[in-house]
């Protein structure tokens, strides 16, 4: 009976490891898909917002010390609410989470080069 149960609970596990969420736009926070366009330096890069509008985002320390940004990913980010051509990264997708959205169609069709 032991036996049983395992598997059970071995096969729960294999199911909620095939489905890793990935994190969507919070549209009540105002947040928004960006694709990078250019790297400015010193932890600013130009991205392209689903909105149509160029803004100038920033990276903050806690993604910048684990993950590498390139310009062409697809990433989250939220304008200020100040300034409205400025904006900050929220998260960025790797290439094969990008590709899922798309074939989802989660994406925008403005921002669905993947």
């Amino acid at each position: 009976m032991e036996e049983k149960n395992f598997e059970e609970w071995q096969e729960q596990q294999d199911q909620q490891e095939e489905y890793i969420r990935t994190p969507l736009p919070r549209r009540d926070k105002g947040e928004l898909f960006a694709i990078v366009d250019q790297l400015m330096g010193g932890s600013r890069i130009k991205v392209i917002c689903e909105d149509g509008k160029v803004r100038l985002a920033r990276i903050p320390g806690r993604i910048k010390r684990r993950q590498r940004i390139r310009a062409g990913d697809l990433v989250i980010v939220k304008p200020w609410d100040v300034q409205d051509e400025k904006a900050d990264i929220i998260f960025r997708y790797t290439h094969i989470q990008a590709t899922n959205l798309s074939r989802r169609n989660l994406l925008p069709k403005e921002l669905d080069v993947f």
